[in-house]
């Protein structure tokens, strides 16, 4: 499921207007994560570890208004997956047991 995601995050593309604003692809994950905070007042609201050993990481401004989803590698090293507007977050529901 997790190689999905990132294959349809990698399908996105970043707008200009936030390239722009945006001139870094990847970074030291600190610069990033300084970066998107700085800028766009955005900060991780979920992770998730990929099969390459990279941490997938979700930042959204505090009203989901922008979103940047980046991957960090194990060397420390950030690079953005995909930007945009309007985040949506949703309770995540568990499926039940099939055999209990």
């Amino acid at each position: 499921m997790l190689k999905t995601v990132l294959a349809a995050a990698a399908a996105l593309t970043i707008p200009a207007a936030a390239m722009a604003e945006t001139p870094m692809a990847c970074s030291p994950r600190a610069d990033v994560l300084s970066q998107l905070s700085t800028k766009f007042k955005e900060a991780p609201v979920a992770i998730g570890l990929a099969n390459n050993g990279g941490l997938l990481e979700v930042l959204t401004e505090k009203d989901g208004a922008t979103w940047t989803i980046i991957i960090t590698m194990p060397n420390g090293v950030s690079c953005l997956v995909a930007a945009g507007e309007d985040w949506q977050a949703h309770n995540r529901i568990a499926l039940e047991d099939p055999e209990a």
